[in-house]
């Protein structure tokens, strides 16, 4: 005979079934104990390489940026000596202040111009899988292969760009001697490379929006602009936090294009943090110096990325 709280437990196929929970319903703490081993063990593999390749190279970084070291032999403790150069370092500051410009151009102007072309191409268009492609195809190429096309095109006596220039009739460009276009060719080529990736992030949060919204919104009335305004660009918000997020990150870590494009130069117009981290270390062979510019690029895009973390997360919650 089945009594009446054996009826209501969830039958086997022998029988009720009985979970191994205590008085109270909870787990008992052999159970508990199983669970969290068996998460241990499944994380392990993850948690290990996350040390090793993160953790680890911080921590090295942040220990020889206390020191000073060429690169062999033993190194000397010079604690904050390193920091305290970089703070009177022009160099550093002009650095600094090129990489700040750099993100201010090439972060808005990527992102606009991916959000227009995945607006353009989410339309039933022909060949629209091909343009699509063509648009992506700057992300898969490498930056120092990007930087090698683009320096023949730039050049100023056989380069495309001003053979075009003289054809309409404008001014030839030095993009090599001219502080002001080459930063102009860096940030070219770096948007270039960058439209293809926001277009395809912006194409799947476009995908995402409900077409019922947009036949809703037509019902009422509303022209492209408005629905634009509306309903698209309020919905591509935690798209649009991510992607300048994700891109400021990058834009601090700008090397490869910069090297081979310019090098730095003229002067130190289009000198960057991140090279002149590398000259310091491996053209000046100053290891614990390149090290402290390395900790103090971390610290800035850790604290932007929090910023904008906090901001993106207030923005959510009202």
């Amino acid at each position: 005979m089945t009594t009446p709280t054996a009826a209501l437990l969830p039958q086997g196929p022998r029988g009720p079934q009985v979970r191994p929970t205590g008085r109270r319903g909870v787990l008992r703490p052999t159970a508990r104990r199983a669970e969290a081993v068996a998460g241990a063990l499944l994380a392990a593999p993850a948690t290990l390489v996350f040390v090793v390749f993160m953790f680890v190279p911080l921590a090295l970084t942040l220990w020889f940026s206390l020191h000073e070291w060429g690169g062999f032999g033993p190194m000397t403790w010079v604690g904050g000596e390193n920091y305290t150069e970089i703070a009177g370092d022009p160099v550093f500051w002009k650095a600094f202040g090129n990489t700040i410009v750099f993100t201010v151009l090439t972060v808005p102007l990527g992102m606009a111009l991916g959000l227009l072309a995945a607006v353009l191409l989410n339309r039933a268009l022909p060949a629209r899988g091909l343009l699509r492609a063509l648009v992506y195809v700057p992300v898969v190429v490498s930056g120092v292969a990007a930087g090698v096309i683009f320096l023949r095109l730039f050049d100023p006596i056989r380069g495309v760009v001003n053979q075009v220039a003289g054809t309409l009739g404008l001014p030839q460009v030095d993009w090599q001697s001219s502080g002001t276009a080459a930063l102009a060719s860096v940030v070219v080529v770096v948007t270039w490379q960058g439209v293809g990736f926001a277009m395809v992030v912006y194409l799947a949060a476009l995908q995402g929006v409900p077409r019922e919204v947009y036949e809703a919104a037509a019902v009422d009335g509303a022209g492209p602009g408005r629905t634009f305004r509306s309903i698209t660009w309020p919905l591509l918000a935690p798209t649009t936090w991510f992607l300048v997020v994700y891109s400021v990150i990058l834009s601090f870590q700008a090397f490869d294009v910069v090297y081979v494009l310019t090098r730095g130069g003229p002067g130190t117009s289009t000198t960057f943090l991140v090279q002149y981290a590398y000259d310091q270390g491996f053209t000046q062979l100053r290891q614990g110096y390149a090290a402290a510019l390395g900790v103090i690029i971390y610290v800035v895009v850790l604290a932007l990325t929090v910023v904008q973390w906090r901001v993106s997360r207030r923005g959510g919650d009202a």
